[in-house]
């Protein structure tokens, strides 16, 4: 799990349970983008709510989920590297 800590204490990350954000102080936790199934019975994630594309459709959700961190940790998360 990579944590971005900004000058201003602020801290980011794309969450996973892989440690207890609390521990770090206040969170608040938000929606990076939705993977939902389409009526075709493939998956897509939706990034709008970082200003991100709808990637996909993929075969199984577990590949839209794998695409949907993969473009927020490249996009999202450390953008300028």
């Amino acid at each position: 799990m990579q944590l971005i800590i900004e000058p201003s204490g602020y801290c980011r990350c794309v969450y996973s349970e892989a440690i207890d954000v609390r521990q770090l102080g206040s969170a608040v936790i938000q929606r990076g983008s939705h993977v939902d199934p389409t009526a075709g019975g493939s998956w897509t994630a939706d990034l709008s709510p970082v200003n991100g594309p709808v990637l996909g459709p993929f075969s199984t959700r577990s590949e839209a989920l794998d695409a949907e961190v993969e473009w927020l940790l490249e996009n999202w998360l450390m953008p300028d590297e």
